[in-house]
């Protein structure tokens, strides 16, 4: 598998789709692909040592060599995405190329740091990536990728549990009653 950048833009340029408003619901959608099979960051795991002034050797974990080739590589993907500092939705379908058995939450733990990465998003804490509804993994022996649809969560967070949990009280009131 070759993760070099040597990916030609205008085909990329023909893969991706820019940022349009959704009419139904006025959220904004971000969607792109990244033509590149999907990698996890927390497979092969390096342990490496670095030394501090007082001489003591320090652990510390690094991502594999894979998962660094393919984040340098994704950065053809999404150079163009602006910085996003509120509440989303992430929704990730991942093509794998074999059909084993795949960490869902370490893929969308890899995509989320590489887009924190890249800026794409400010950070990936539960304040601004609200949500990773509708992700899946897929198989697909000719096509691996990953297709990233990011919407606004505006509404989602705007309805919190202290305006639903009133009309659940009213309901087991009833039921109770």
């Amino acid at each position: 598998m070759n993760l070099n950048r040597t990916h030609n833009v205008s085909k990329v340029r023909r893969e991706w789709t820019e940022p349009k408003q959704d009419r139904k619901n006025n959220n904004i959608i971000t969607k792109f692909m990244i033509s590149l099979p999907p990698v996890t960051k927390k497979n092969s795991q390096q342990i490496f040592y670095k030394t501090l002034k007082t001489g003591k050797r320090v652990p510390f974990i690094s991502p594999s060599k894979r998962f660094k080739e393919y984040q340098k590589s994704c950065w053809v993907y999404m150079y163009y995405l602006k910085a996003i500092n509120t509440p989303i939705n992430i929704k990730a379908i991942y093509y794998m190329s074999t059909r084993r058995r795949v960490d869902l939450p370490n893929l969308n733990g890899a995509l989320h740091d590489i887009l924190v990465h890249y800026q794409v998003i400010e950070d990936d804490n539960c304040k601004i990536v609200v949500s990773t509804d509708g992700s899946r993994v897929r198989y697909s022996k000719e096509n691996p990728r990953t297709e990233v649809e990011i919407t606004d969560s505006h509404e989602i967070m705007k309805q919190g549990m202290d305006e639903i949990l009133p009309t659940k009280k009213k309901r087991m009131r009833r039921v109770l009653l």
